[in-house]
């Protein structure tokens, strides 16, 4: 597939959407070391760099990554320095609401600690991505159950730079899609965001055609590529 182009230039906080957060809404999450941070591993596998280019925040990387121990950055031009090999990069688009018709969702419920291994047997079958056991404390995640209960769909919020919140772990149970469910959640998990006067943000993999035609059939826009790449420290 021929990678599209970005469309949209916006907020610079976008290309850097991990230390963005890391650095303001989620230091609480944060471990930090000189140009370097990453989430508290039980709470997302994403690391960042203050600057991805720069030599001086790979070296700080190496504090908190052993010789064999792996870091995955999603960030705009990320370039490996010496000590470090690409495990696997994954082409990805970033997109952003600009119309997206948000709402709450009557049927939709809130999901804490309880629900923690239902969502992770969620993930597991639809694999949205990484999603670890107190992902959950990130945002608000909402959920869609059926008649006996059991948890169908979901989706939350991630990464949080300052004026915007991703939305992130969108999945449906395979048995319950072509519902539209994925969209209702959408919609309710944005509607939160706008009310802290945020603007929402999303990303997905490059390949994903029917999820990228689904979120600008909504109202999301392509603001730029950007890619998700796994690095192994080597030295």
């Amino acid at each position: 597939m021929t990678r599209p182009a970005a469309v949209l230039s916006g907020d610079a906080l976008l290309d850097n959407p991990g230390w963005h957060s890391l650095a303001g809404a989620h230091a609480r999450f944060a471990e930090v070391h000189g140009g370097a941070a990453r989430y508290q591993p039980d709470v997302s596998p994403i690391h960042a760099l203050s600057d991805a280019s720069s030599p001086e925040s790979w070296e700080s990387l190496k504090g908190l990554i052993p010789v064999g121990g792996s870091t995955f950055i999603p960030a705009a031009g990320a370039v490996a320095r010496p000590g470090w090999e690409v495990e696997f990069s994954i082409p990805g688009v970033q997109l952003v609401d600009v119309a997206l018709a948000a709402g709450p969702d009557p049927s939709a419920v809130r999901l804490g600690a309880a629900d923690v291994p239902e969502m992770l047997d969620l993930v597991a079958r639809t694999k949205p991505g990484p999603f670890e056991n107190r992902t959950v404390e990130l945002g608000t995640y909402l959920g869609l159950r059926d008649e006996s209960g059991a948890l169908i769909a979901m989706a939350g919020e991630r990464m949080h730079p300052p004026g915007w919140t991703e939305i992130s772990a969108v999945c449906t149970d395979p048995g319950h899609r072509g519902k539209g469910l994925a969209t209702r959640l959408i919609r309710a998990v944005a509607a939160g965001i706008r009310e802290r006067g945020e603007t929402p943000f999303l990303h997905t993999g490059a390949s994903n055609t029917t999820a990228i035609r689904l979120y600008e059939a909504i109202g999301f826009t392509l603001r730029r590529t950007i890619d998700f790449t796994g690095y192994r420290r080597v030295s």
